[in-house]
């Protein structure tokens, strides 16, 4: 039988040959080489499609993997600790951030400007710590666990709104 035959014969037996390489071979596998089934020897049986989509997705499973890892070291490299969330538990319930309108650090950092205030003066008119003020202005209020109170109190303490 010639190369790369798709399996149909034009006379006589094959002999149990390759039908990709035409070698003659007792123990031909079955195959699927560009989207066509065939008889192969085990040389050609490296081609198997169905062995490089199975190693594809094993690849994409361990690149995944390493990314999950990846992020994990990031966030202990920050002081993702958990241990306070498993003590304490989240407050997002009782005090739930809500959405914010776009840009509403720079509305917060302009409104605190234009009142002639200060990081830590507004910080002690309302109450709250300095860092929390600073990661509002920074746009950052969820990832910093701000809760929706303090908008409420943003809002109401310099008549601005922050909040949709």
């Amino acid at each position: 039988m010639a190369k790369y035959s798709t399996g149909g014969s034009s006379g006589g037996d094959d002999g149990g040959s390759c039908e990709l390489c035409g070698v003659s071979s007792s123990s031909l596998n079955t195959a699927t080489i560009a989207g066509a089934t065939l008889q192969v020897c085990a040389s050609c049986g490296a081609h198997d499609d169905a062995d490089t989509k199975r190693d594809e997705r094993s690849k994409e499973r361990d690149r995944k993997k390493r990314a999950a890892r990846k992020v994990a070291e990031m966030r202990d490299a920050q002081g993702g600790d958990s241990t306070r969330w498993e003590r304490e538990g989240t407050n997002y319930d009782s005090d739930p951030l809500p959405y914010l309108v776009s840009g509403y650090g720079d509305r917060l950092r302009e409104a605190r400007q234009d009142a002639g205030l200060q990081i830590n003066e507004l910080a002690d008119s309302i109450d709250v710590s300095e860092e929390q003020i600073m990661a509002v202005e920074q746009g950052r209020a969820a990832r910093a666990g701000v809760g929706g109170s303090l908008i409420a109190d943003l809002e109401s303490e310099l008549d601005i709104e922050l909040a949709e």
